[in-house]
């Protein structure tokens, strides 16, 4: 009798264990998203719409996505100071101040995310839409190093102009990528699984930049003789992919031993420009007193 009531009791444990572990894992979850949607569950970050339910193919909201958005890419206001506490009312007019997202639109809106003023948070939001948002937040993390080439988007003309940069940026992060007939569908509706994929594969790109340590670019330093008191000192950083790099000279440190130390700032492409890619130099010059050698220093 003691045997079978133990025997019992261990199969209860068993089942007990299985049900509690099942409660925790999506069970409407195909493969190709799960371990996206696993892993930002587990950070907090999304939710199911009960402990077994995710619901991948369900609508998403453009309050639902500007909140999954935001704890993602962990844009917040700790370093911001105000007269007065903000409310969402200061910055949209239909979202209310006691809403469950509130907070998330202030925060938005204070890191210039671009919503618009009238947006209906609990509209649903399109492919576009969400792909702008979120490479604006992502891109406010830091500058991130990207090839810049075209992609040719099959449907590029159902595309809303001013969000076209953004939707390259989206493609060539590989945030997603064009279906099999290369097409993007801007005006679809996004649905939680693919908010969920993209959110994942943003963060992955976020993570990969901060795990990259800084590299020191090599910036050449040429001079040339202008006449017997003053030469030309030119910097070039070459072997860039497009022309859209840029370098600057923000001063010149005269030191003993007749040295120039030339302090010069570094511009990454603008992001919302497109250039064609021809491996260019940038190049800046100055001028030196004769008899001045020239060192490059980058500025801090």
């Amino acid at each position: 009798m003691m045997k079978k009531t133990a025997s019992l009791a261990l199969t209860a444990l068993l089942l007990s264990s299985v049900t509690f572990g099942s409660a925790f894992a999506f069970t409407d979850v195909e493969d190709g998203q799960r371990d996206a949607i696993t892993a930002l569950k587990d950070r907090g970050i999304v939710s199911g719409i009960d402990q077994q339910h995710f619901a991948p193919k369900g609508q998403i909201s453009y309050a639902q996505s500007v909140q999954m958005i935001i704890k993602a890419m962990d844009l917040n206001l700790d370093t911001i100071r105000f007269i007065k506490a903000p409310l969402a009312s200061d910055y949209f007019t239909q979202v209310n101040n006691d809403s469950w997202y509130a907070d998330a639109f202030i925060i938005a809106s204070v890191h210039g995310l671009p919503i618009p003023k009238d947006v209906n948070p609990n509209a649903a939001i399109t492919r576009e839409q969400f792909g702008n948002l979120l490479v604006s937040a992502l891109e406010k993390k830091g500058d991130f190093a990207l090839i810049k080439m075209f992609i040719n988007i099959q449907d590029e003309d159902q595309l809303t102009p001013e969000l076209q940069g953004s939707i390259q940026r989206l493609l060539l992060y590989r945030i997603t990528q064009l279906d099999q007939n290369g097409q993007f569908h801007p005006k679809s509706e996004l649905t939680r699984g693919e908010a969920a994929s993209w959110v994942y594969n943003a963060t992955q790109v976020l993570e990969a930049h901060a795990q990259k340590p800084p590299v020191e670019e090599k910036i050449a330093v040429s001079v040339d003789k202008v006449n017997d008191e003053v030469n030309k000192v030119t910097l070039t950083w070459a072997e860039r992919p497009n022309a859209g790099y840029g370098i600057e000279i923000t001063g010149i440190r005269f030191e003993k031993d007749q040295q120039a130390v030339i302090t010069y700032k570094l511009h990454q492409p603008d992001p919302d420009k497109m250039y064609a890619q021809v491996i260019s130099e940038a190049k800046v010059s100055t001028f030196l007193p004769a008899g001045y050698k020239a060192v490059a220093e980058a500025a801090h």
